[in-house]
């Protein structure tokens, strides 16, 4: 008897996002108890908040700096194709969310080394050059969930063509047959065409263990 074929997903996010974090790992839980494969894609919240007004000083300076790891990680793509973002995500986000390192050249540079890849691409934090391929990234994730949303955004497939919904937003993060089931709800409601909206109030700050 074949084994079922797993269900190819997308997930996009932007690395300095504590529940993107967390919901990527959850997605890495839930491809060992289900059949799936999760492939990442790089959003930008510099992006989504490109010319906002009534920003905090501390988002606004957020937003400023949160440039650099994603043009970090679009520059790794376009060179090496999107099969580095998975490993070169964990680097990234292991370092800025567990270990709390600052966001700049070194940090992006141990990443790309962890990894096997060339430190130099740490450059690309700086530049432009590649904000036309950020952006086009961007848009493929988040047009199709609305411009109201951030990170995390799941694409998966369904009935109806494809599922693309913001979340889940998690804290701790689900492990084991907890992970799968939680993932058997999300694609339940996520690919109900009818379905839009639940939410309750988060108390609880993101917790990385």
């Amino acid at each position: 008897m074949s084994a079922t074929p797993a269900l190819p997903v997308d997930m996009w996010f932007d690395p300095i996002c504590p529940f993107a974090w967390m919901t990527s790992r959850w997605l890495l839980e839930v491809e060992q108890v289900r059949p799936v494969s999760v492939t990442f894609h790089v959003m930008s919240l510099s992006v989504l908040n490109d010319g906002r007004e009534g920003l905090s000083d501390f988002y606004r300076d957020l937003m400023h700096r949160g440039w650099g790891p994603v043009r970090v990680v679009i520059a790794a793509e376009n060179r090496f194709g999107n099969g580095v973002v998975r490993d070169l995500y964990t680097a990234l986000g292991t370092r800025i969310h567990n270990q709390g390192q600052e966001l700049g050249p070194d940090l992006f540079r141990a990443a790309l080394a962890e990894v096997g890849l060339p430190e130099e691409l740490a450059d690309a934090a700086t530049s432009t050059d590649l904000d036309e391929a950020l952006r086009a990234s961007h848009h493929r994730g988040m047009d199709p969930v609305g411009q109201d949303v951030g990170t995390p955004v799941l694409h998966v497939p369904a009935d109806n063509g494809v599922a693309a919904f913001f979340g889940p937003v998690i804290t701790p993060i689900p492990r084991g047959e907890r992970a799968g089931r939680l993932w058997d709800g999300v694609v339940l409601v996520g690919g109900m065409d009818e379905f839009f909206e639940m939410k309750r109030s988060r108390t609880r700050e993101p917790d990385f263990s």
